[in-house]
């Protein structure tokens, strides 16, 4: 694994691979009514993140982003993970007809990728993950985590202390 972490809430991935790595070890800390709202830009691995993150809950099942339907459910794991992709939403009001109000903040995991737009009219509590491309290896992608709110600290911690026990190159 080729996941580097040069400060509390900062990491390289070296591929796709330690991308869904890392979602498979934050897994472990995530709790009924955590929210994670995944920003970066198209193809920087959002979905990759979120397969390790269902992986790592315990749902086998395939993982793809709901582009078109808004939402997935994954229900194998220990709690239900909810998947969502605003990224074809233009105004706050479609948020109504995704069913991201029935379950956010209160029940299993929410994953919002492109979440960030809407930010405003979801919720105060939340951990911000922030993926992008390392200029230097096309493969490469920096990973930020920014906490909002006081849960959203422990798990920042929890996840930064499951990254540096996980074997990671712990440069910070």
């Amino acid at each position: 694994m080729s996941l580097e972490r040069s400060a509390v809430g900062r990491y390289r991935s070296g591929s796709a691979q330690d991308t869904e790595r890392f979602g498979e070890v934050a897994a472990a800390s995530l709790a009924d009514g955590d929210v994670l709202v995944l920003t970066g830009g198209l193809g920087v691995g959002k979905t990759r993140l979120t397969k390790g993150i269902a992986r790592g809950l315990g749902d086998g099942h395939p993982v793809t982003s709901p582009t078109f339907a808004l939402m997935a459910v994954h229900d194998g794991g220990r709690i239900e993970l909810f998947h969502f992709d605003l990224y074809r939403l233009e105004h706050a009001f479609e948020l109504e007809d995704t069913g991201i109000y029935d379950v956010l903040g209160y029940e299993g995991v929410c994953v919002l990728e492109w979440g960030e737009q809407f930010q405003d009219e979801l919720t105060d509590e939340f951990l911000s993950v922030t993926l992008g491309r390392v200029d230097d290896d096309p493969d490469a992608r920096a990973i930020e985590l920014e906490a909002h709110g006081a849960r959203a600290e422990e798990l920042l911690r929890a996840i930064d202390g499951a990254v540096a026990s996980d074997g990671s190159g712990d440069r910070g």
